[in-house]
């Protein structure tokens, strides 16, 4: 493969490395030649809280942009990198470049925990392991099997309509036409199919105000409460298969508020509660169905995203499943969280996860990746790809 200079065949918002204000840019080591562990160690170390990712998305854009096979294209902090080799079938390799915000877990550091040797930091789950693995492969499967989109994006970890995928389906949803994709969330090197559906919803609880030196005087919407917070005691979530995987739905209270005073009966009190719904069911579903369960309340709803189906049925979902199981002996999973799968979905395009490190240690103080993953997912995606 041939470098080339940092600015060729970019955008018109031009691959610059500089990012915020004030912030010198930076440079990734060499793709082609690095260790994967030891970009995504590098990656972590790259500022890049969700809203400040511009340092990054210009390294990674100023990286891509010296080879050949190449194309890279640019929007705002989002970048997509995409061989034109004319094959069949076109494939999108995504992740986001973001994190949440630290907690004094930088830099981050390749440590042992409980006799295995881990990538330890903010972001080593959540998901630069991902990225690692995504750049690394967009710089050295010159001739894959089919052609590739590889995409990075930002403003995942934040309010949905933020979200540089969903800015990307919006305004260039030719950059990311493909017939399948594959996001590098955390799977712990397995592949979960689609994704839960997800709805947040307010359940207002009416009172009476009155001087809490004469409460008789007045209803206590904040007691009345509990009667929101027993139905939900009381709820039993659903699991659903959905083309033969087993989806965990769940509806939970995430926040109470009520009260203006110290010394005044509040009149009102708000239950803010998350519906996690199979993606067997549309939005219009899932906010019947907490409607059904708050009956009698005032619900208003504040967000809602819908889930993704496996799209394990599509040829290339399947030679993609039977390389992961022929390497780890298991097949796919579900996704009970919803991701960005769910806008490929919108699309038209069959989409899986598969990336490194477990779920649920994302966003942990105490993130922290097996690097033996990071190399798994590396080689299985090589190899399927090529």
């Amino acid at each position: 493969m041939t470098p080339r200079p940092a600015d060729a065949r970019a955008d018109d918002e031009g691959v610059d490395a500089a990012g915020a204000a004030g912030r010198p840019p930076v440079r990734l080591p060499d793709l082609a030649t690095v260790d994967v562990v030891d970009l995504a160690r590098a990656l972590c170390d790259i500022p890049s809280v969700s809203g400040d990712e511009a340092v990054l998305a210009g390294a990674v854009a100023e990286a891509l942009a010296g080879y050949e096979h190449l194309e890279v294209l640019r929007d705002g902090n989002a970048v997509v990198a995409r061989t034109g080799l004319g094959r069949a079938q076109r494939v999108v390799v995504a992740g986001h470049l973001d994190t949440v915000p630290i907690k004094d877990n930088v830099p981050a550091q390749v440590r042992d925990h409980d006799g295995e040797t881990v990538l330890w930091g903010r972001g080593s789950v959540d998901m630069k392991g991902g990225v690692a693995v995504q750049l690394v492969l967009a710089a050295t499967l010159t001739a894959p099997s089919v052609d590739v989109t590889w995409v990075f994006y930002d403003q995942e970890e934040i309010d949905a309509d933020l979200n540089g995928l969903g800015r990307l389906v919006r305004t260039h949803a030719d950059w990311i036409a493909a017939d399948f994709a594959v996001l590098c969330e955390p799977t712990s090197g397995a592949i979960e199919g689609g994704c839960n559906g997800t709805l947040r919803a307010e359940v207002r609880v009416p009172g009476r105000s009155a001087h809490t030196a004469r409460a008789w005087k007045g209803v206590n919407a904040i007691h009345e409460a509990s009667h929101v917070l027993n139905r939900l005691s009381w709820y039993e979530p659903a699991e659903v298969v959905v083309d033969g995987l087993r989806y965990r739905e769940g509806l939970s209270a995430v926040a109470v508020r009520g009260g203006i005073a110290n010394n005044v009966v509040p009149d009102e009190c708000v239950v803010t509660v998350n519906y996690r719904f199979a993606p067997s069911k549309s939005v219009v579903d899932a906010e019947a169905h907490v409607r059904e369960v708050f009956a009698g309340y005032g619900v208003v709803v504040t967000d809602r995203a819908p889930g993704a189906r496996p799209g394990l049925d599509h040829p290339i979902a399947r030679s993609f499943a039977e390389t992961v199981a022929r390497a780890t002996g298991a097949g796919p999973g579900p996704k009970y969280g919803w991701t960005d799968v769910a806008r490929f979905a919108e699309l038209g395009v069959p989409a899986v996860n598969f990336g490194p490190g477990d779920p649920s240690l994302a966003h942990a103080d105490d993130e922290r990746c097996p690097i033996t993953q990071i190399g798994h997912c590396a080689r299985l995606l090589a190899e399927w790809l090529s």
